[in-house]
């Protein structure tokens, strides 16, 4: 999920690159490549992904298991 984020904030940091839109001092190309670098930390360091309680890992259940 958080990688998804992550190509979200990418796309919109180019785009605002490209187009060289002034959306202020507070919302620049570096500053949405650095959120979009965190939270592609955080998706590889395992934060936000899938975890047994919402039935994310494979393996862990009903439907997977042979019988």
């Amino acid at each position: 999920m958080l990688a998804l984020v992550a190509a979200i904030i990418f796309a919109l940091a180019l785009l605002l690159d490209l187009v060289e839109a002034n959306v202020g001092d507070a919302l620049t190309p570096q500053t949405l490549m650095f959120a979009g670098l965190f939270c592609l930390a955080l998706h590889l360091g395992g934060i936000g992904g899938a975890s047994p309680v919402n039935g994310g890992w494979r393996g862990r259940g009903g439907s997977s298991r042979r019988r």
